[in-house]
């Protein structure tokens, strides 16, 4: 019984693997231009904006929260830059930078204060909420514009690329800065008191609690450090575009994000999620997105195909949730 668990949980952290082997296959015979390194290099340039934003909710997913203005948050942030840019004339590169990476964290710290201030029930309605504010907020600073004329030093972290070499295109900066980010996450959450807190948090709140643990203090801190990633992502977004668009916000930034989570093997209930899964799960989408792109499929058809997995996603979730219950409570008999 033991040796079958442990056969379990290790195809249970391989299969988001396995599932991108699988997927990259099918879409290598399907179109011709999938597997090309130019692709690629396209398909980890999309990834860069999910993988970040996932980053951090994965975070808030730790804690069994959620957070659905990440994406709202991250236009706002660019819209930040855009309004200094085109109606105080500031394209200082630092001050842009600064005002973005400062919106982005006090939205995640006032996230985190609705939650653990106000103690509403549960953070999707207060986050819902902050998405709709962030929306009209970002339309509101740029006059319902588009912003473009950005210094180089802002749009070089989205556009830039190394290792160029005659027809091959580079790795892209914005990829390489999330895999940075990425490392830090990990050593956060598993060589740190405050990783373990994280994860305590989500397992069992009450428990955390009594133990000495001031809850409220790690979850502000988990809502802060995922309107980071969202700031560092709003960077990426007007790299990779040149511009700051209000309209964007209703992107599927937040879904794009929690469906990574949930597929690299992180939880609605709390207490489970690593960052490389989450990397695994990001990649995943991407593919998905790229290889229906290279298909032509019809953006209905897109939609449409997201929404699915996305659904999966979750049953899958609610299943592992069921069986690694049934398991605990057979293993108490």
């Amino acid at each position: 019984m033991k040796k079958s668990n442990n056969i379990k949980r290790i195809l249970g952290k391989l299969g988001p693997l396995l599932a991108l082997i699988v997927l990259s296959v099918v879409l290598t015979f399907a179109s011709s231009n999938f597997l090309t390194i130019n692709n690629i290099m396209n398909i980890l340039r999309q990834t860069a904006v999910n993988g970040l934003i996932a980053s951090g909710m994965l975070m808030v997913l730790i804690t069994a929260g959620i957070d659905l203005s990440v994406g709202a948050n991250a236009v706002l942030c660019a819209c930040v830059m855009g309004m200094l840019l085109d109606k105080f004339g500031i394209a200082n590169p630092v001050i842009l930078l600064g005002a973005c990476i400062v919106t982005g964290v006090c939205v995640g710290f006032v996230n985190g204060l609705l939650l653990t201030k106000l103690h509403l029930p549960h953070p999707f309605v207060s986050t819902l909420g902050m998405k709709n504010v962030l929306c009209g907020l970002a339309l509101f600073l740029v006059s319902t514009k588009t912003i473009s004329g950005f210094p180089g030093a802002i749009t070089w972290l989205g556009s830039a690329s190394v290792f160029k070499s005659g027809s091959f295109s580079g790795i892209p900066i914005a990829f390489l800065a999330m895999l940075a980010l990425f490392v830090c996450f990990h050593l956060l959450l598993n060589y740190t008191a405050l990783g373990r807190a994280i994860y305590c948090v989500g397992g069992n709140p009450e428990a955390t609690r009594l133990s000495g643990i001031n809850t409220d203090n790690v979850l502000i801190f988990v809502y802060s450090l995922s309107g980071f990633v969202c700031a560092i992502a709003g960077i990426v977004i007007v790299g990779r575009s040149g511009v700051a668009n209000p309209s964007s916000a209703i992107s599927p930034y937040d879904t794009d994000a929690i469906a990574a989570c949930i597929i690299g093997g992180a939880s609605f209930m709390g207490g489970k999620g690593t960052i490389w899964g989450t990397l695994i799960g990001a990649l995943i989408i991407s593919v998905i997105r790229n290889g229906l792109t290279l298909l032509k499929a019809a953006s209905d058809v897109q939609y449409m195909v997201i929404g699915f997995v996305i659904i999966a996603a979750v049953f899958i979730d609610v299943t592992r949730n069921r069986m690694e219950t049934k398991a605990r409570r057979l293993a108490g008999k």
